[in-house]
């Protein structure tokens, strides 16, 4: 994969080595019982926290602002940058402006947030309430030994698609998924996740042109990301957590799913080809 010559805009907040950070009372416990609800029930993590805390909130840090020193750090920053890039000219296009995420937050093991809690154990996530998203680089070792999704292609993937959820963000996406729950239509929750997924194919597929080729997957490196889409499905997850998989709890899209609308995004570049909410079929 190509990005080392990439530009970084330092929209990175930097808050490794300052430590975890807890809520009160919340203990291990509380931290499993987030778990369970995620990956068993679909239940957002930071609001099964605000349960077992009283609706305590998150100590909050501050971290260093601008481009991390580090290659970890700067892989984040110029991934993130070129993500941003390609979607303030989808943007322009459609006669709108893009705003980028507030920040790109590193952490270690724990950190405050807009959303509650923040945990190293729930993977990388984006928070809407403000508009950050949040990554433990740790994650990049799991996704690789615990995973089987290893290679920068697929960290780029990862990154690409939780900017992907600030982008719904901004179309009131995320509003919309929220409906169909209420609604008790299929699991909006799953087409919020698959769209994220389509539109960090879009980002691989536009990613080239708009950076002038400093930033490029090779066929290999999108196989890579796919190999993380994969690895990422609930039914996978499922199997390797309690041993079966439960399809009607499912929150973030099957294996297969994930693959099918991150390869869409790809070979189209195109996010009205994106629509999961109006696809009969996922």
């Amino acid at each position: 994969m190509r990005w080392s010559g990439g530009r970084g805009s330092g929209n990175v907040e930097d808050r490794r080595g300052l430590g975890p950070v807890g809520v009160g009372g919340l203990g291990a416990g509380g931290v499993v019982l987030a778990l369970i609800g995620y990956f068993v029930f679909g239940i957002d993590p930071s609001t099964t926290m605000s349960v077992v805390n009283g609706g305590g909130q998150a100590q909050q840090q501050e971290g260093v602002r601008g481009g991390p020193a580090d290659e970890a750090g700067r892989f984040v920053d110029v991934i993130s940058t070129s993500v941003d890039d390609v979607w303030s000219g989808v943007f322009k296009q459609a006669g709108q402006q893009y705003q980028s995420p507030a920040a790109v937050v590193l952490y270690d093991q724990s950190t405050g947030t807009g959303c509650g809690l923040g945990q190293s154990a729930m993977g990388p996530f984006y928070c809407p309430s403000d508009q950050k998203v949040y990554l433990d680089l740790a994650f990049w070792q799991d996704l690789e030994t615990k995973l089987g999704a290893g290679g920068e292609a697929a960290r780029a993937y990862v990154i690409a698609h939780e900017i992907g959820h600030h982008v719904q963000h901004l179309l009131g996406a995320d509003e919309q998924a929220q409906r169909l729950g209420r609604q008790g239509a299929e699991s909006g929750s799953v087409r919020l996740e698959l769209q994220a997924d389509c539109y960090a194919g879009v980002w691989v597929a536009r990613a080239p042109q708009v950076s002038g080729g400093q930033v490029a997957l090779a066929p290999a490196d999108v196989e890579d990301g796919l190999r993380a889409a994969a690895a990422v499905g609930d039914d996978r997850l499922q199997q390797q957590a309690q041993g079966r998989v439960a399809p009607d709890s499912f929150t973030h899209g099957s294996s297969a799913q994930r693959m099918r609308w991150f390869r869409r995004g790809v070979e189209n570049g195109d996010p009205a080809a994106c629509d999961t909410f109006a696809s009969g079929s996922l």
